[in-house]
């Protein structure tokens, strides 16, 4: 419906501001000042500014992250630097740890390439490209993960953590490849979004270690309960977000 065809026009759950100005077929009512003819009111979004200043600072933190345990995981490659305990005593640490390390890291390096939507819009060739990768990146590292998982040193409870992580990390992916197939852009992002949460896990498990040891907390048991919770809140954290309502700016 035009704005122009009412004098007034508001939308539920949107703030709203006055523009004065003339009134295309509203006519003045007795007892109308100068000031009430010729005001319409025009719904706005809450402070769209501030909101876009937020979801910059977000993505620049993510992808800040993702960039440099992406970074740091690459030494697995190359032999070098520290390996934790945890890992240093799987049973199918090789050639397990860097076949995981190569696809694991440059899924979570790429991923937050994904999510900027002028790249998507002028350069689609190259998201595509740039997808193609994360999706061999997420393949070769849930893969790896599977294995990693069935020979973890830490007991079942772990082992079940990190298995499952690694199957709903394929399951994702793989699930939004088959959207964007089908031609579902709206689902296939829906997933990717899933998707990314899990490769995310990669930082929030680095997160959660130094923290439980911080707190004086067991490393067997922090290891064994961080296994669970360096995904799960992820995953129910977006998926809390994808499925809440949404007020569009008009």
């Amino acid at each position: 419906m035009a704005p122009d065809s009412h004098p007034a026009l508001s939308l539920p759950g949107k703030r709203a501001r006055l523009v004065a100005g003339p009134v295309p077929n509203a006519p003045p009512r007795a007892g109308d000042t100068a000031a009430q003819v010729g005001v319409v009111t025009v719904p706005v979004s809450a402070n769209p500014s501030s909101m876009s200043a937020r979801r910059r600072i977000g993505w620049g933190v993510m992808a800040l992250s993702s960039a440099a345990i992406a970074l740091v995981s690459y030494r697995y490659l190359f032999g070098q630097g520290p390996v934790p305990d945890g890992v240093a005593t799987n049973r199918h640490f090789q050639p397990w740890i860097v076949l995981h390390a190569a696809g694991a890291a440059t899924a979570l390096l790429l991923g937050p390439v994904q999510f900027v939507a002028s790249l998507r819009k002028r350069m689609p060739a190259l998201h595509r490209i740039v997808g193609c990768l994360y999706w061999a990146g997420c393949l070769v590292g849930g893969v790896s993960a599977l294995v990693l998982a069935a020979g973890v040193s830490a007991g079942p409870i772990a082992g079940m953590g990190f298995g499952a992580l690694g199957a709903a990390w394929l399951a994702a992916t793989g699930t939004a490849v088959r959207r964007i197939v089908a031609g579902d852009v709206a689902s296939h992002r829906r997933w990717m979004v899933r998707s990314f949460a899990l490769t995310f896990s990669a930082v929030t498990l680095r997160l959660y270690l130094p923290l439980a040891s911080v707190a004086g907390v067991d490393f067997l048991l922090a290891y064994r309960v961080i296994a669970w919770m360096c995904w799960v809140p992820n995953l129910v954290g977006v998926e809390w977000c994808l499925r809440r309502p949404r007020t569009e700016a008009a």
